[in-house]
């Protein structure tokens, strides 16, 4: 039991919320640690690998502007020109010289270029050239029905990159090759045929294949239309087997971007080229950050020895804390036993020591209070006693007796009996039982009976009407509460008013209440006597509202201080008084 206890102790409290919020902050500030090291590793790698596109893209852009300067020197030179465009010869000796310089430059082209496959023009008039003697045409390939032949001349005179293929235009020889070509066109601006430079793409290959991006990240290439231009995986890409981010790829221009993949999510970096290109960099994420084992290690090791010393930290603030508490406990035990006239010392800490101070200012406060419950109880019994004292007001006694002596010598002995048992009723209610409660069926025939004698009396001066609702009769309520208020509506308010008075009396029940109102119109009252009228100690020479605040009170101390009575008046118009009982007393069957 004693360890139960100790385990809802503050100080155990204050160590394990110290405890979990240094655990939690480290656990956040590793993790966010953790992040922001990967990201800057992720960073730096990222860099690295857009200077590797840069670099790769320079590269191949002096490749194709080599292969551009060819172009540039067939499409310029006058024998091409001339020999294409089929201008007569001389002889047939003359064309075959032309021929023959044309195939040495395109031969010394090959010789400058080890990487170049072959070098070729094909002359719209049939005409064709190799800088390689060996080269025949396919006869069984329609060469001007290749894509490369085409692109060149739907490009009209500008130089065309195709992606890496297999070049079948030549006769037993299927080299794969990235083609470069372009429509040839004279002076005068007429088409004479294409001119192609095919690239091994075995260079391309070797000069790629050695790129290492992590474990297994890696380059490629591809034209502005997706197709790829190089890949070091090209056939299972082309098998389907393989698959690249390439519509991702065409919408950047030069950037980066992270595949959605899980553990194999890959990081993109794009880069254009002046050709038409893009060169791609592929990093696989998870090999960004080679050291991640140790890096965790090193945080979790780091984060346990600052978990240790914040549990030995907190201890001893825990304990620092705990010792006034402590102290201020044992002296609330003081004041369960009853001593009140104790007194806490007020500690330096500043929480602590409020605490003190809101504690000696409450052991003031209860004494005081215990004091006005002595004083609230003798106030209590003091109203009950007046409360009794007026219900019979003399007056009315004896103006009722002298009713019935009158009517007694008028020989009206049929008033005489009603009167006479009225009065005898409303006797008997008043002292009945002597319990302070009575239930609301017997406080409406009690109120019946005064205002029977009280109608007698006045004849057609005064009328009545009681409606009060079945489901109401049997909730309780303080004995003799509207009798005074009656009497105070009769007494100044319709006896003094030119015409016949009514008296009105109804009830209705909310889900916690029972609202009962009693209604005359009489001569009302003003502002500042409705003001005055419940407050304590007010008295108008007349006894007027001396009941009404006797039933107030008495209301408040009985039900408390929420209830009591409400009182509404308009002079000239009459007077409207509410009484709110709760619904907490109840007793099936009283006064059937």
């Amino acid at each position: 039991m004693g360890f139960f206890t100790k385990l809802r102790s503050i100080q155990t409290h204050m160590l394990l919320s110290s405890i979990f919020l240094i655990v939690l902050s480290i656990f956040i500030m590793s993790i966010i640690s953790y992040y922001l090291t990967k990201d800057a590793v992720q960073a730096k790698a990222q860099a690295y690998t857009t200077e590797l596109v840069k670099q790769v893209n320079n590269n191949i852009k002096s490749y194709v502007n080599g292969m551009k300067y060819m172009s540039d020197l067939a499409a310029g030179n006058h024998t091409v020109q001339a020999y294409l465009s089929g201008d007569a010869y001389a002889s047939l000796q003359g064309e075959k010289k032309d021929k023959q310089a044309i195939a040495d430059m395109l031969e010394s082209m090959l010789v400058s270029r080890a990487d170049i496959a072959s070098v070729n023009i094909f002359g719209y008039g049939g005409q064709f050239v190799s800088g390689r003697k060996e080269l025949e045409l396919n006869p069984y390939i329609d060469y001007q029905a290749l894509s490369w032949y085409e692109n060149a001349q739907a490009a009209g005179g500008v130089n065309v990159l195709s992606p890496s293929h297999v070049q079948p235009a030549f006769k037993g020889r299927y080299p794969w090759v990235v083609s470069l070509s372009r429509e040839l066109v004279s002076k005068d601006g007429r088409k004479l045929g294409i001119f192609l430079a095919d690239l091994n793409f075995s260079v391309m290959n070797d000069m790629f294949k050695d790129i290492r991006l992590g474990q297994r990240g890696y380059l490629f290439i591809v034209d502005s239309e997706g197709k790829i231009v190089y890949h070091p995986q090209q056939q299972l890409v082309y098998s389907n087997l393989k698959s690249e981010k390439i519509e991702e790829v065409l919408a950047v221009e030069n950037g980066t971007f992270t595949s959605d993949e899980g553990r194999d999510s890959r990081m993109y970096t794009v880069r254009d080229s002046d050709f038409g290109w893009k060169i791609v960099g592929v990093s696989y994420v998870n090999e960004l950050v080679g050291n991640q084992n140790e890096i965790r290690f090193s945080f979790i090791l780091w984060g346990f020895i600052c978990v240790l010393l914040a549990i030995v930290l907190s201890f001893f603030l825990s304990q620092r804390v705990s010792k006034p508490i402590k102290r201020l406990q044992d002296s609330m035990k003081e004041v369960e036993k009853g001593n009140f006239d104790i007194y806490v010392m007020v500690p330096k800490t500043i929480e602590i020591g409020r605490l003190a101070r809101a504690f000696n200012i409450m052991v003031g406060k209860i004494k005081e209070l215990m004091t006005q419950v002595v004083r609230d109880q003798e106030l209590k019994r003091q109203s009950e006693l007046n409360a009794l004292q007026a219900q019979i007001n003399p007056h009315f006694l004896y103006n009722t007796l002298d009713s019935i002596v009158w009517m007694a010598e008028s020989n009206k002995s049929k008033e005489v009996v009603l009167m006479t048992s009225a009065l005898a009723k409303l006797f008997r209610a008043s002292i009945s039982k002597g319990e302070e409660l009575v239930s609301i069926r017997t406080e409406t025939e009690h109120i019946a009976n005064y205002l029977m004698i009280q109608k007698m009396r006045y004849k057609n001066k005064l009328d009545y009407q009681i409606e009060i609702a079945e489901s109401v009769y049997d909730y309780k309520t303080i004995k003799v509460i509207l009798q005074p208020i009656v009497e105070n509506a009769i007494y100044h308010g319709i006896k003094m008013k030119h015409g016949p008075g009514l008296i009105r009396i109804t009830a209705e029940e909310t889900d916690t209440e029972i609202h009962i109102v009693i209604e005359d119109n009489g001569n009302g009252m003003d502002e500042e006597t409705l003001r005055t009228l419940l407050l304590p100690g007010r008295d108008t020479g007349e006894g007027r509202g001396v009941g009404v605040r006797n039933v107030h009170e008495r209301l408040k101390l009985y039900f408390g201080p929420e209830y009591g009575l409400t009182y509404k008046s308009v002079p000239g118009e009459g007077t409207s008084v509410l009484f709110r009982i709760p619904k907490s007393f109840r007793q099936r069957g009283e006064g059937r």
